[in-house]
């Protein structure tokens, strides 16, 4: 038995309203993307670079600092007094030593280097980690290969 064939591949004139609108669709997307809300707060820190990056195998709270003084514990502002009892509540929970990485901005000074280091101490937390940023790469040099 024989069917009858009418199918036409692409015989037809090229229309560009279909291509137009998914184009249309994807610029609407992409600029509505990038005004959806983020929660928490942002946080501009410019932390230091260095050679060595120190690191530590026991459980670790990120604690973040400006250069204004403010503290930043999981990306939330905190004051000073809830900071220290967040911190003894989490060395409570923890059944290891903790460790805090400090994530402090250029700016900051070392007063409040040493004040944090002091609120840390206090509340059952020995050591203490300077968050920083690798090295940028040298570029090699002339006549070598990598």
């Amino acid at each position: 038995m024989k069917f009858p064939r009418n199918a036409r591949l692409l015989r037809t004139q090229f229309e560009a309203a279909p291509f137009a609108s998914v184009l249309f669709l994807l610029v609407i997307f992409i600029l509505l993307g990038s005004m959806v809300y983020t929660p928490g707060v942002r946080v501009s820190l410019q932390l230091p670079r260095t050679e060595e990056l120190p690191g530590t195998d026991h459980p670790s709270v990120s604690v973040a600092v400006t250069a204004d003084g403010q503290y930043y514990l999981e990306n939330q502002l905190i004051d000073e007094a809830a900071l220290t009892n967040r911190l003894r509540s989490a060395v409570r929970k923890s059944p290891e030593p903790l460790t805090l990485v400090l994530q402090a901005d250029k700016a900051v000074t070392e007063e409040i280097l040493i004040h944090i280091s002091i609120l840390a101490r206090r509340s059952g937390i020995q050591d203490l980690l300077l968050a920083t940023l690798p090295r940028a790469f040298d570029s090699p040099a002339p006549g070598t290969h990598p």
